[in-house]
C-alpha cells in the first residue's frame, strides 16, 4: 500500500507527541489520580495505531522495531514480581510502600511509592497485549 497523504503524515508527527505525552501524564498520575498503568498503555497504544494507520506496516517495523509479546511477557513479570515482592517484607501480597524524600530535581518532599513499578507492569503489558492484537488483525491479508 503506498499512501501519499502529506497532511495525515504530518499531523500524526504532532498529535503522537501530543497523545505520548497525555499518556506519560495519567501513568504518573495513576496512584493518587484517576489513571495508572492501563489507561496509560491504552493511550500508549493508540498513538502507537495512529503511527502504523498513517505510515505502512513495514516502515513502522524498521523505525520500531519492537516485539510486543516479548513487552507482554516483560511486563508481566515486573507486576507479579512487585506483588510478590511484599512477601519479603512479611506483607500480604500486593502491599505497597511509600515514603517522601528529597530529590534535586523535584524538590522537596517527592512520593516515591512502589505502586509505580506495578504500574509499570501494568503498562508494558496492555501496550504490549493491546498492539499483538491490532497488528494480528491488521497483517490479516485474508
Amino acid at each position: 500500500m503506498n499512501m501519499n497523504d502529506v497532511i495525515l503524515r504530518t499531523a500524526t508527527k504532532v498529535i503522537t507527541f501530543i497523545i505520548l505525552t497525555f499518556s506519560l501524564y495519567m501513568f504518573f498520575a495513576g496512584h493518587n489520580n484517576p489513571g495508572g498503568g492501563f489507561i496509560g498503555g491504552l493511550i500508549t497504544a493508540s498513538a502507537l495505531v495512529l503511527l502504523y494507520l498513517s505510515f505502512d506496516l513495514e516502515s513502522m517495523k524498521k523505525v520500531l522495531p519492537v516485539n510486543y509479546i516479548a513487552m507482554t511477557a516483560i511486563g508481566l513479570l515486573i507486576a507479579v514480581a512487585t506483588g510478590m515482592g511484599s512477601f519479603l517484607f512479611g506483607a500480604p501480597f500486593l502491599s505497597h510502600a511509600f515514603g517522601y524524600y528529597d530529590l534535586p530535581l523535584f524538590g522537596e518532599k517527592t512520593e516515591l511509592a512502589t505502586a509505580v513499578l506495578f504500574d509499570l507492569g501494568v503498562y508494558l503489558t496492555v501496550v504490549g497485549i493491546t498492539m499483538t492484537i491490532i497488528l494480528a488483525i491488521g497483517e490479516d491479508q485474508t
